[in-house]
């Protein structure tokens, strides 16, 4: 039987107590995360306010949410912060309590996760690959009508780092609205994206109280270790239901502060976007010289299909990348990276060099 453990890119002990590896000398690919690490301005304000850690924080965020609202230009009432997206995940599915879910997969497995303990019917809509892993949007609204009440949508996806341009998101909600479906729209990594056929749809909660906006500093500010996201929604019934239905004090002290100094770190966000843009493109064309089946991604990421084995190989290496054969609707073969530096990038293709001439 095998036993082999899927390890996920927070499970940095474990890994390296299978593999027998030192965490200090590893290269993680595996964790989508900002690869500037975290902000200057951040780091000040978690050190600043380190004598606050023997007070409670504020359980209603006020600081925080005011600071997100001017920062997205939504009301505060409308924001309720997590301890990180994995909170809000649970605490949204919980309240809102789904009958019937459709999910766009390939996907983030976690919203599976909670919907498994609500009791909630679980049906995926399968992203082609040779679409891109993009979906049919005419054949999605037809889909919707078919008496689901809950619709996931990550945009951009993970891992397929696939984007839904606006306008054809503003027709998947119009049909949501129609048919009393609540959408669930994952944007905690929309802020990587450039490409302005994609904004946010932050402007249309005030007019949708049936769609559900998830945000996160985990990955954009490399915050992680802190947890920490948001949820928006002009359903200010839910929010507090989800509110009240939270741990109290689920948001640190230092979590809450390092988020207000981070949304003020323009041109830390101005070098991030060009550093992945311009390093994102870099892996994409170096993967596809290598002969890799490589979708184009928008994100901090990408998913490419390898004839060849890696992750074990990479591993002896002291490289960390995502094996995506356990993502409903991909097989062995698929692997996701993270895009970092370039000298990281280089580090990464150069293993890979060494793989492919051992064949």
């Amino acid at each position: 039987m095998d036993t082999k453990p899927v390890f996920h890119g927070s499970d940095i002990e474990k890994i390296c107590s299978y593999y027998n590896l030192k965490k200090e000398d590893i290269v993680k690919f595996g964790a989508n995360v900002n690869p500037l690490g975290l902000s200057p301005k951040a780091s000040k304000a978690i050190a600043e306010h380190v004598d606050l850690l023997s007070s409670y924080p504020d359980r209603e965020y006020t600081s925080l949410r005011n600071t997100i609202s001017r920062y997205c230009g939504i009301p505060a009432d409308f924001i309720l912060p997590g301890n990180g997206s994995s909170e809000l995940i649970a605490l949204l599915i919980e309240e809102r309590a789904p009958k019937h879910t459709l999910i766009l997969g390939p996907t983030y497995s976690e919203y599976s996760r909670e919907l498994s303990f609500s009791g909630s019917t679980q049906e995926y809509y399968h992203l082609q690959e040779n679409n891109d892993f993009g979906p049919d949007i005419p054949d999605l609204c037809k889909k919707l009508t078919q008496g689901y009440d809950f619709l996931i949508l990550c945009n951009p996806n993970n891992p397929t780092g696939q984007v839904i341009p606006t306008s054809l998101l503003k027709e998947i909600l119009n049909v949501c609205k129609q048919h009393n479906i609540t959408l669930f729209l994952d944007e905690c990594f929309l802020p990587f994206v450039t490409d302005n056929s994609t904004q946010s749809l932050l402007p249309e909660c005030a007019a949708y109280s049936n769609l559900f906006l998830l945000r996160a500093f985990t990955k954009q500010y490399a915050m992680a270790g802190l947890r920490l996201g948001f949820g928006v929604c002009s359903n200010e019934i839910l929010l507090q239901q989800m509110f009240h239905c939270g741990q109290p004090w689920s948001v640190s002290i230092p979590a809450q502060y390092a988020g207000i100094a981070a949304l003020q770190c323009n041109e830390y966000w101005a070098q991030s976007l060009t550093l992945i843009d311009t390093e994102r493109a870099f892996l994409i064309q170096e993967l596809q010289k290598r002969n890799m089946n490589v979708i184009s991604s928008k994100a901090n990421y990408i998913l490419f299909y390898s004839p060849t084995s890696l992750e074990q190989k990479l591993k002896e290496c002291n490289i960390l990348i995502r094996n995506c054969e356990n993502y409903r609707g991909l097989t062995k073969g698929y692997y996701r990276i993270a895009v970092r530096t370039h000298d990281e990038n280089v580090m990464l293709l150069h293993a890979i060099d060494q793989i492919l001439q051992e064949v």
